[in-house]
Order: structure tokens, then C-alpha cells, then sequence
């Protein structure tokens, strides 16, 4: 006997079988992620492309092609390419990046200031050459409305507080030119703060680094603790009337890093309303990372001792150190175990993401470049974060602290600029 199936039936045959295999394809939390980043795409705090275009381009920027930087290695002395481009911050879902007009910390204010005025340059010039792709803003109305349109709203952070030369003056003209943040150190003090990575000299701020805080307040330009020791933070944080950011930092007690934010800060960020941008370096993250670098750089340090004018010596004797103790890898869940802490000791009200892309030699396995964010925040969707608190990490809580410093700026627009020299007391307010 001749069986006959007709082809209706064989499709839906095949249609059952596959319904299974189909639905184990599907990953319930990159669909959290995906619908979290649709509608709140991420606002990243920090971005070193302007100083890789100093270092590698001394700011010649006529042949340089942002659309697709994969091949950008032959400028780097390690044939190290940029982790950003356009193509790959679309597919990160990147809505608004702060780019870092950093310049390095110089005793020579002066230069410092000439320097930042350069790559403040060079950022407007870069953002007004793909028009289709970026959108200059520095108000929250003009993020949302660069985000509505598809494009990614580009800032302008300072990182380092010696680029205003120790003058409110400066400090006003440069937010006039549209500086959005500044980060109140970098590795080094400036005359008026100490930070992370320094020998304390103020005890936190100065008088005058006081008053620096309270006209950042009173401009509406954020006040960026990243960098800055402990007791700069809590200054910064009893003087701010508006909240304070962290652009690039972890949690301390993840990882021991000076540079990361202890519990002492972060349970008074609620109060004050700011947030830590969770940083993707690995030396901040990870802390058998961070022990295994010391215990290299001891190496190292013992080597040159031993061989004295013998650099060939080291360098082979390190080679062998490296393979027999090769570096701990750094995972995105790494970089989720930072999120939680701040999550459990501040509330999700205090998390924003700021990457530090550009400006570290490559971020955590699986999270390299600028393309990694969707897998971060399906790694955030497994570990429980429901859809509402990714939308609040990836950009509403940093939407949320650029209003309120707008806002405070309105309610004290009649104040007139605060006229403190350095050396002088601060500003009784």
C-alpha cells in the first residue's frame, strides 16, 4: 500500500519540530536588554577618542574617517586601533557619550589651559563633520532630542581640574564654550584638591577648591569626583548643592583601586542624588587583576635593581615571568559585580555607566570596544535587573542628574559670579 502525506502536512510537521529548537534560541534576558536599550539607549560618561586624536593626529583630523576606525593601529606605537567608530558605538546602542577633552596634569596651568581650549577644538570640529551621526548638546532637553532623532547626543567633559588655571575666570569661559562636566583632578592635585593617586597635600579641598565646587554648581556644569581622593569626595559632596557624578569609577570594596568609590561615599550619593558611572577598565575591576599588577610592576622593579644597565637582561626576564604568571582575566561579570554593590549600598538611583573606552588598552573579554554594552546589560537582565532599572542605568539616571544641576543653576540665576582668587577664604553661601 502507497502512503500519501500531503505537503501541508510535512510543513507543519517540520514547523512543531522547530518550534522548540526556535524557542531555546531565544535568550529572555538579551530581550530585556534589547527593549531596555531601545527605548533608553546608554548615556556613557567617558570617552578618550579627543586625546587619541592629540597623541595620534596632533588634532589633524581632515583625513581622519570616524565612521569605521578598525584599521587605525599603524598610529598607535603598540598597533593598538581605537575602540570606537561610529558604526560600532550604533551597534553598542550609545545614544550620548561624553567625550573627555582631557589634557595631562601640568604644573604649567597655563599650558594646561591652552591645551584643553585644543581639544574642546577638535571635539566640536569632529562632531560638526558627521552631522547625520552626532549632535552637539549641553542641556538634557538637547540629549533627549538628539536621542528622538537617532542621533548620539555628544558632551563635553573636562578631566582634570588644572585645566582651568586656578581661575573661576577660565572655569566660566570654558563652559561657555560648552564643558558640561569637569573632573575635579586627574592623577595628580591641582593647587586646590587632592586625588586618588597623590600624596595628600589640602586634606581634601581648598578654601578656593570650594568655591570652584560652588560655581560648577552655580554654572549648572557637573562636578565629576572620579580621580579625587576620599576626603575630596566627601567635601565636594557637603558643598555641592546639586548631585555630583562619578564619569569613570568602580565600587572600592570590589576592587581596592584608589580610584573607586568607597562605601563611605556611596551611602551619602542618595542623599545628594548623584551617581557612579561604573567604569570598564581592568585594573578597576577586577581585583585579583589588580594584585597581579602589583606583584608585576614588584618584578620589574627587583629586576632593574639586579641588573643595573642591563636593560636587555630585564626585559628577557620578564618575558619569562609573564609566562609563568599570565594576567587574570577580566570578564563582563566583573564589571556587574560593581553594579550590584552600588545597587545594594545606594540603590539603582545611583548607577550610570562610563566606559573609559580610548582611554585603557582594551576593556573586559567580551566587552573590548564600544560594541559591548548590550552584552553588559544582558549579563545585568540575568543577574534580576528588571527592564525599568536597565532603562535607569543605561541613561535616565544621568538624564536625571543633568536636569537637576540645570535646574539648580535656574533657581540661583541671579547670583552673581563668585570673584575668589586661590589663597583667598572661601565663600561664606
Amino acid at each position: 500500500m502507497q502512503l500519501f502525506v500531503s505537503s501541508r502536512t510535512v510543513l507543519a510537521a517540520a514547523l512543531m519540530l522547530s518550534a522548540p529548537l526556535a524557542a531555546q534560541q531565544i535568550d529572555p534576558a538579551e530581550e530585556t536588554a534589547k527593549a531596555a536599550l531601545e527605548v533608553a539607549p546608554v548615556f556613557d560618561g567617558h570617552n578618550d577618542v579627543p586625546n587619541q586624536l592629540r597623541s595620534r593626529r596632533a588634532n589633524q583630523i581632515a583625513t581622519f574617517d570616524f565612521t569605521d576606525t578598525t584599521d587605525t593601529g599603524e598610529d598607535h606605537p603598540e598597533g593598538r586601533a581605537l575602540h570606537t567608530d561610529l558604526a560600532r558605538l550604533n551597534e553598542g546602542k550609545v545614544g550620548a557619550q561624553f567625550w573627555s577633552v582631557y589634557v595631562p596634569s601640568n604644573p604649567e596651568e597655563a599650558e594646561a589651559v591652552q591645551q584643553v581650549i585644543e581639544q574642546i577644538d577638535v571635539t566640536r570640529r569632529l562632531i560638526a563633520r558627521y552631522p547625520g551621526a552626532l549632535r552637539f548638546a549641553t542641556t538634557a532637553d538637547e540629549v533627549e532630542t538628539a536621542m528622538g532623532e537617532g542621533k548620539i547626543a555628544s558632551l563635553l567633559g573636562m578631566e582634570g581640574g588644572h585645566s582651568i588655571g586656578s581661575s573661576l575666570a577660565v572655569l566660566r569661559q570654558l563652559y561657555a564654550l560648552g564643558a558640561r562636566y569637569m573632573t575635579l583632578t586627574h592623577n595628580s592635585n591641582t593647587p586646590w584638591a587632592d586625588a586618588a593617586t597623590d600624596t595628600p597635600v589640602h586634606g581634601g579641598l581648598s578654601d578656593f577648591g570650594k568655591d570652584v565646587v560652588r560655581e560648577m554648581n552655580r554654572l549648572g556644569m557637573l562636578v565629576d569626583l572620579s580621580h579625587v581622593s576620599e576626603a575630596t569626595m566627601l567635601d565636594a559632596i557637603d558643598v555641592a548643592k546639586a548631585p555630583v557624578i562619578f564619569s569613570h569609577s568602580g565600587a572600592r570594596a570590589i576592587n581596592g583601586h584608589p580610584r573607586n568609590v568607597p562605601d563611605s561615599v556611596l551611602r551619602r550619593l542618595p542623599y545628594n542624588g548623584g551617581i557612579v558611572m561604573v567604569v570598564a577598565l581592568p585594573g578597576f575591576l577586577n581585583e585579583e587583576r589588580r594584585q597581579w599588577n602589583a606583584r608585576r610592576e614588584a618584578e620589574a622593579a627587583r629586576l632593574k635593581a639586579l641588573f643595573q644597565g642591563q636593560p636587555e637582561a630585564v626585559a628577557e626576564a620578564m618575558v619569562a615571568w609573564d609566562k609563568a604568571n599570565p594576567e587574570p582575566a577580566t570578564t563582563i561579570g566583573h564589571m556587574a559585580d560593581h553594579i550590584d554593590h552600588i545597587r545594594e549600598v545606594a540603590g539603582v538611583e545611583s548607577i550610570g555607566i562610563g566606559g573609559d573606552f580610548d582611554g585603557m588598552p582594551t576593556g573586559p573579554v567580551g566587552f573590548e570596544d564600544v560594541r559591548g554594552y548590550p552584552a553588559l546589560f544582558a549579563e545585568l537582565a540575568r543577574r534580576g535587573y528588571s527592564q525599568a532599572e536597565l532603562e535607569m542605568i543605561a541613561s535616565r539616571n544621568a538624564i536625571r542628574v543633568m536636569r537637576a544641576a540645570e535646574a539648580y543653576a535656574a533657581s540661583v540665576r541671579d547670583m552673581p559670579p563668585i570673584e575668589a582668587l586661590i589663597g583667598q577664604p572661601a565663600t561664606a553661601q
